[in-house]
């Protein structure tokens, strides 16, 4: 430490499934890695009960529970983890600048990105509520949909997101309840087609949520016409948002490339960013899978960029 800054070989931001798999791979490395966690340790897998699809837990296993085992793993390789934020960047230089909320000022020789994305909600009394207790609202039919097989569910949203989780519910569940808040969908042609095409889903136009029934998980919806004020309750037992994500990516300003909405725009097959020694992982520059398995992966493949990176510029 120099003047008060700390320099590090690799420095990791976020701590979800991207974060923790990239500590893993750059720590083996021998790259010191320093990983801060951010505001949501662990990332959105901490509002998640439980995880089915990720392999190597046959019987499946809480997400909280689910991201320790990762900071373990990361943490027996030498990670220094540290509960903290970065609040601000410099990427001018060949040596990238960052600051913590405590307004620590470190240098970093390589950064990766792991800062994932938030979905969006529609902030309903109960809502992020039952997403934190398994109570039935979810953002990911993937991931939480096989859990309603046979029932009645609620997917919110207009667009291609809304389309695929409620088309994709469709093939697990009795019924599934679309509500758009226009007369018309945001979706591409061939989703909107998909949608009005399977028989067990009714879309609801000019309909929006308004309540959430239950005591600690759905049991049914109560949702408005906007047009007529007729409201009506959908027995249902599950209640889908599906209205977007906003990448965690705005910390990062005009430094990197994003695409419109706000995802970092990496180099293709690879987590190599326009920034030289900058790589991007996880949900922060994807906005298609969204999973924690492609999450975990990406973090692999950014570890692995950055050693090459260190590597050529003689570091390690």
């Amino acid at each position: 430490m120099e003047n008060g800054i700390e320099h590090v070989k690799c420095l990791i931001i976020g701590s979800g499934p991207a974060g923790y798999t990239a500590a893993v791979y750059a720590a083996r490395a021998n790259m010191n890695p320093v990983l801060f966690t951010g505001p949501e340790i662990g990332g959105q897998l901490m509002i998640t009960t439980d995880v089915e699809n990720y392999p190597g837990y046959p019987e499946g296993i809480m997400g909280p529970q689910m991201m320790e085992d990762f900071k373990k793993q990361a943490e027996r390789f030498g990670t220094d983890i540290r509960m903290a934020m970065i609040t601000k960047v410099d990427f001018s230089g060949p040596v990238h600048k960052v600051w913590t909320d405590g307004n620590v000022e470190i240098h970093a020789d390589s950064v990766i990105i792991s800062t994932g994305a938030s979905a969006k909600w529609l902030g309903l009394p109960k809502e992020d509520e039952f997403a934190r207790n398994g109570g039935g609202v979810s953002a990911c039919a993937v991931c939480d949909g096989f859990f309603y097989r046979g029932q009645d569910v609620v997917v919110v949203g207009a667009g291609d997101t809304a389309a695929e989780e409620a088309t994709y519910l469709s093939k697990l569940c009795k019924n599934v309840h679309m509500l758009v808040r226009r007369d018309e969908m945001r979706a591409s042609k061939i989703m909107q087609e998909r949608v009005l095409k399977a028989e067990n889903i009714t879309v609801h136009w000019n309909t929006e949520a308004v309540e959430i029934l239950g005591e600690s998980t759905v049991e049914g919806i109560r949702v408005k016409n906007n047009k007529t004020g007729d409201s009506q309750v959908l027995d249902v037992t599950g209640f889908f948002v599906a209205i977007g994500h906003k990448p965690n990516t705005d910390i990062f300003g005009d430094w990197l490339t994003k695409d419109e909405t706000g995802y970092i725009v990496t180099n293709p097959d690879r987590t190599t960013t326009n920034v030289e020694g900058v790589f991007a992982s996880g949900d922060a520059q994807d906005h298609v899978y969204r999973q924690a398995v492609t999450a975990a992966g990406t973090g692999c493949m950014a570890a692995l960029d950055a050693e090459r990176y260190l590597a050529e510029k003689g570091i390690i």
